[in-house]
């Protein structure tokens, strides 16, 4: 049953505490994956969670979202991918290196791209795709519920498969904060694909108060974005070279990558 509106408990808990918290569940296969018993899912989601040194937010999002998920009557699992390294935090490569890692495991047909600290206040906000990109995050308390500009496009976003491969995934080349969410939405409408939002209060999120520690604003960014459209199909899913490290526990599966520049080699354009 899906009420609505619903409680976001943002206080701390330990992960010990969460693996009790859900380890009654034996549905809930290695991975965080689960499927409902009752019906056939209508999508399988996977959750990619681009991460560094969040830890305790990661208890938290899991004790808000696995519920809801379960009661949306999805197919679902969460990889989390951490960025080590002393290179400035890349969001979107790690979201690429999630998606190649994932596609490895299941035939996922829906890959949502979620922020830890995001956490959604309305059950209803449906955790599947659909015939165009969705934008989940539309209202977030931290710009008092408002859209910050019509473009924006960050937080929590969701592409079938077929979508993030027609676009070539995210860009590789955003290191530090910001600008790879703008350069996603241009991709999305180079592509001819439109992104579509929750109506109303669906698409209400809280955001797990704490500090940008340490993370610097990307100040090329403009540059870069001036350049989406020539950039799109050379930098990408396409130009990406890693080598995960890989440790699958009860509720996610940990993807661990040191990022460099050199992994993703763009060609002048």
């Amino acid at each position: 049953y899906l009420g609505g509106l619903i409680d976001v408990n943002m206080s701390e808990i330990s992960f010990d505490e969460i693996q009790q918290l859900f380890s009654k569940d034996s549905d809930i296969k290695p991975g965080g994956h689960w499927k409902p018993k009752d019906c056939k899912p209508r999508w399988k989601v996977a959750i990619l969670i681009p991460f560094r040194n969040r830890h305790e937010h990661l208890p938290i999002f899991f004790r808000h979202l696995i519920p809801m998920l379960q009661k949306q009557r999805l197919e679902f699992a969460f990889y989390v991918v951490e960025q080590t390294g002393t290179q400035p935090f890349n969001r979107a490569m790690l979201f690429n290196v999630g998606f190649k890692e994932a596609m490895k495991d299941a035939v996922w047909d829906c890959i949502i791209f979620h922020d830890v600290d995001h956490l959604p206040e309305n059950d209803r906000n449906y955790y599947g795709c659909g015939e165009m990109p969705r934008h989940f995050a539309a209202k977030l308390d931290k710009y008092m519920y408002i859209l910050p500009y019509n473009e924006f496009f960050g937080g929590v976003s969701g592409l079938t498969v077929e979508q993030f491969k027609k676009i070539n995934g995210f860009p590789n080349a955003f290191w530090g904060w910001g600008g790879e969410d703008d350069d996603l939405w241009n991709r999305v409408h180079y592509a001819g694909y439109n992104v579509t939002r929750p109506e109303g209060d669906l698409g209400k999120y809280k955001s797990i108060p704490h500090h940008h520690r340490g993370e610097v604003q990307f100040l090329g960014r403009y540059k870069l974005l001036r350049y989406s459209r020539e950039r799109q199909y050379i930098d990408g899913l396409n130009n990406l070279i890693y080598t995960p490290k890989i440790l699958v526990s009860r509720l996610y599966k940990n993807i661990t990558v040191n990022l460099i520049p050199e992994l993703a080699p763009v060609r002048d354009y």
